[in-house]
């Protein structure tokens, strides 16, 4: 199926990204490809995972630290940067 897709800037938080960018490239594709279609599956209600891959993401989640939950994606706050933009 033909699409247009467009380039966007988007916020994310960083071990969460991480397990993205290691799932996109053990399924070997693109990121926005997967996003496309864990949000496609989302939309349907649909589980966008078999239990091999997700299998792997736990292992991914593991590797990166990644101790959130879909119970915290309402709640996440950003930390605020200081003027040397680090963390604090």
């Amino acid at each position: 199926m033909l699409v247009e897709r467009v380039q966007t800037g988007m916020r994310i938080e960083r071990s969460l990204l991480k397990v993205l960018k290691g799932l996109a490239e053990h399924l070997e594709m693109p990121l926005g490809e997967l996003i496309e279609g864990i949000v496609l599956h989302a939309f349907e209600g649909a589980p966008p995972f078999s239990e091999a891959t997700r299998r792997k993401i736990d292992g991914l989640k593991a590797v990166y630290d990644l101790t959130l939950t879909a119970a915290d994606s309402h709640q996440l706050t950003e930390a605020r940067k200081d003027a040397a933009g680090q963390n604090g």
